[in-house]
């Protein structure tokens, strides 16, 4: 259908097009749900001119211009950095239509947010969300925690551009590996379960949507530099080709730098990145895409206090500034290096006859290290669980102890298809599909002897310490090899003028891990193979234009979320078996149901109550193995959640946008845990990580010129032990925006200036949990023996810090 435009974009808030369609005067007016769509308004105010039919049919369901039609689009302002201000809630509550709890984040807030924060800090003012930073910049994301209704970052699906990027079996997400903040698009939480279409296995507490911006059609760019505490810099560019030719091609290619001192301690951060997409259109709604991020971090561990250290040391508590002979806790011995290439190439069709074809091929390498200090012994350290004999030490190096490094170094690799075939005919959508990825790691352990100042000839190790027999001495030496089939089957029926959609699938997800472990003692072959059915079932109904409530049952599972549970550990120092590896371990199960009601106009509401039971609970925790911090997961066997969460944000009237979202959750542990030959009573239990209150309030106000932005989180008290008897305490965070946008002059296009301030009146706090406890203090068992006390591990919050950004476009 072609459409052409009648009359220019008028000046003031609203934009009114006259469309006609085969001849005819078309008259609608979408000032409901659509007048507050964040799509529309960027697009009224970034393309004046029509939308191709491309881009027409690719809009949602009902937001499609029709015959008959007048459409009135609300404008936004004008901006380098993509904001609009046209999104509820200063751009923390967009339209959602699809039948779950769902919250999310448009360029209106991510665009005023610090350059330097990532994506799983930036999402904690959505509902459930709770945020353990562990320094105020957002710069050392391989240290900080996320939960969403008590469930952590390795329970919620983390998709980029519909590439799976959390790490498949350790399933951090690791977001700076992914876009630059000038670069994405959108971000969107679910709470509590995957979209069936998702490549995901580990989405028991939701998914994390992470969206890149599009090429612009015209040629330009944007920089910025920014400035900050600890020594911030960092430097931006990004350039688009426009479109090239009359090939309906263009593309976007950026690059940034950032330097930083770690926030307490000692020790400088950077990172290398680099973000490219090539986007084609053509037809009726066909798309193809090109995209590549490139990642080169380097950052120092900061070292996690146990409640006691933390009253006795606070912030200072942390490893050393300089080094002293045998001293395994110095600051440069806890380098890390998580580097990364992403590369997905995303395409959807329109086959015709109501047949659209999608499918994701993707593949991301991952290479790096992690090292620790510790001190060996020349002559009687172990190897698995035989003597090393005497270790042989590139250098002379005399006295019975060597102060070493261990390292462990690791290479990922993982590459998927994910595709979907769906069929619309009349009322319904019928849409199967099958997902394929393939995953191996290799992850060895080595340890290097140090020079005299702590120095260290390579963080890869490539002199490493040999036994006697010269082999290096190693405490693992581990290669995982994972395999993931799933097929999904799903149909949507819409009824009564759309109002009605009832929705049913089901998906079948079987995943098999093989790993080897090749130390003397250990177990040689592991592993496990799972297949759980996934069935979900959704009804929403379309009260009025504005208002609409769902139901919806959902299910989902996840393996245990670390190499280290298929394999054996010794100490290097008694030889003795400091870890077994699990012995047919169970998956977690869960059985999610929710209702919800949703309202847009002028002030927007979203309500949701939930429910849900696991089986076989697996809850992460952080050990550590000669000075390197471990990921583990703990089997918490039974567990229910019940729950309730609000939404609540104004569009944006009279430059001001009001946000307040709040969850309250009851979740508890469901029976005894294991320990030794004995059991805790945890049954009853408050659960881990999972506080009762979550509060997040904000206040954005934008002219067009002027512009800030206020946000207040808050968090209840929670338990970081099984046995409820240590706890985080209750935190607030605040943090302010404020800047001044210019008028364009020359080749410069709205220029502006930003400053954040983060972490308003803290000197530093706990902020989450680190390492679990079964109990904090020595106890009886159920079956009367002793068990013996271990101190939880912390996040520690970060202090005050400013950043002052300088933006253009070109």
């Amino acid at each position: 259908m072609a459409y052409s435009r009648t009359s220019s974009v008028l000046p003031g808030p609203c934009v009114r097009r006259r469309l006609t369609a085969g001849g005819r005067l078309a008259v609608l007016s979408l000032s409901t749900l659509l007048s507050a769509h964040a799509g529309w308004a960027a697009s009224a105010t970034s393309h004046p001119r029509q939308p191709s039919p491309a881009k027409q049919a690719s809009r949602p369901r009902g937001m499609q211009a029709r015959a008959g039609e007048d459409i009135t689009v609300r404008a936004g302002i004008a901006s380098a950095t993509g904001v609009t201000n046209t999104t509820p809630g200063g751009g923390l509550m967009p339209p959602q239509t699809v039948p779950k709890s769902r919250s999310g984040l448009t360029r209106d807030f991510i665009a005023k947010q610090s350059p330097t924060s990532n994506p799983v800090a930036m999402v904690a003012s959505l509902p459930g969300v709770v945020y353990s930073g562990n320094d105020p910049l957002g710069t050392n994301d391989d240290q900080q925690g996320l939960s969403v209704r008590g469930l952590d970052q390795t329970e919620i699906g983390y998709l980029y551009e519909g590439i799976p990027t959390a790490a498949p079996v350790y399933l951090l997400p690791y977001t700076s590996s992914t876009a630059d903040n000038e670069n994405i698009q959108s971000i969107e939480l679910t709470q509590g379960s995957p979209d069936i279409t998702s490549p995901l296995y580990n989405a028991v507490g939701g998914e994390l949507t992470e969206k890149l911006r599009d090429p612009s059609e015209n040629f330009g760019g944007l920089v910025n530099a920014s400035y900050g505490s600890f020594s911030l810099k960092r430097e931006f560019v990004r350039l688009d080709s426009g479109e090239i030719g009359h090939t309906g091609i263009r593309s976007f290619l950026s690059f940034s730098y950032r330097e930083a001192d770690e926030w307490r301690g000692v020790g400088q951060t950077r990172r290398y990145h680099v973000d490219g997409k090539i986007l084609k259109e053509w037809g009726h709604g066909n798309r193809a895409e090109f995209v590549l991020s490139y990642n080169d971090p380097l950052q120092y561990y900061l070292r996690a206090p146990t409640r006691a250290q933390w009253n006795r040391y606070g912030v200072n508590y942390n490893y050393a500034d300089t080094y002293t002979t045998g001293n395994s806790a110095y600051y440069k011995l806890e380098e890390n290096v998580h580097r990364t290439v992403i590369l997905g190439a995303p395409v959807s069709l329109d086959l015709g006859g109501g047949l659209r074809f999608n499918t994701t091929p993707y593949f991301t390498y991952a290479t790096g290290y992690d090292n620790g200090g510790t001190n060996l012994s020349r002559t009687a350290s172990y190897y698995g669980n035989q003597p090393a004999g005497v270790l042989q030490v590139p250098g002379a190096q005399a006295g019975p102890t060597i102060p070493a490094i261990s390292i462990d170094t690791y290479n990922l690799y993982y590459s998927g298809l994910n595709n979907t075939l769906s069929w619309t005919s009349g009322h319904n959508t019928l849409a199967i599909g099958y997902w394929y990825a393939y995953f191996d790691q290799s992850e060895p352990s080595l340890y290097e002897a140090l020079g005299p100042q702590g120095q260290v000839s390579s963080m890869y190790g490539q002199w490493p310490i040999l036994t006697q027999s010269g082999v290096p001495l190693s405490q693992y030496d581990i290669h995982l090899v994972q395999q993931t089939n799933s097929l999904f089957i799903n149909d949507t029926y819409r009824a009564l003028g759309d109002r009605l959609t009832l929705t049913a699938g089901f998906k079948e997800t079987m995943v098999t891990r093989t790993e080897t472990q090749n130390i003397p003692g250990a177990t040689y072959r592991n592993g496990e193979s799972e297949a759980a059915p996934l069935p979900q079932v959704a009804v929403s109904y379309r009260l009025t234009p504005h208002d609409m409530v769902y139901v919806n049952g959902t299910t989902s599972f996840r393996l245990p979320a670390s190499i280290m549970s298929y394999a054996d550990r010794f100490s290097v120092s008694t030889g003795t078996l400091t870890r077994a590896h699990a012995v047919d371990p169970k998956p977690e199960y869960a059985i999610g149901e929710e209702i919800g009601y949703r309202h847009y106009g002028l002030v927007n509401l979203a309500l949701a109550l939930f429910n849900y039971n696991f089986t076989n609970r697996q809850i992460n925790t952080t050990t550590y193995a000669s000075g390197i911090p471990v990921t583990e997961s703990i089997d918490g066997g039974g567990q229910t959640a019940r729950g309730a969460q609000i939404e609540l944000g104004l569009r944006p009237w009279h430059h001001v946008s009001p946000y307040v979202s709040a969850q309250y959750l009851h979740a508890t542990t469901d029976n005894n845990l294991q320990v030794g030959g004995d059991y805790v009573p945890t049954a009853g239990k408050i659960a881990v990580k999972s506080p009762k209150a979550t509060v997040a309030v904000g206040l954005s106000y934008d002219d067009g010129s002027l512009f800030g932005a206020f946000n207040m989180n808050y968090v209840s008290k929670q338990y970081s032990t099984f046995m409820d008897d240590e706890t985080v305490p209750s935190f607030e965070t605040f943090n302010l925006n404020m800047g001044y946008r210019f008028r364009s002059f020359s080749y410069l296009k709205h220029p502006q200036i930003q400053l954040n301030l983060l972490n308003i009146g803290n000197n530093g706090f706990l902020s989450g949990v680190s390492g679990l406890s079964m109990n904090a203090k020595t106890m009886r068992g159920v079956f009367g023996s002793s068990i013996a006390g271990s101190a939880p591990t912390y996040y520690v919050g970060g202090g005050f810090a400013g950043v002052l950004s300088l933006t253009t476009g070109f």
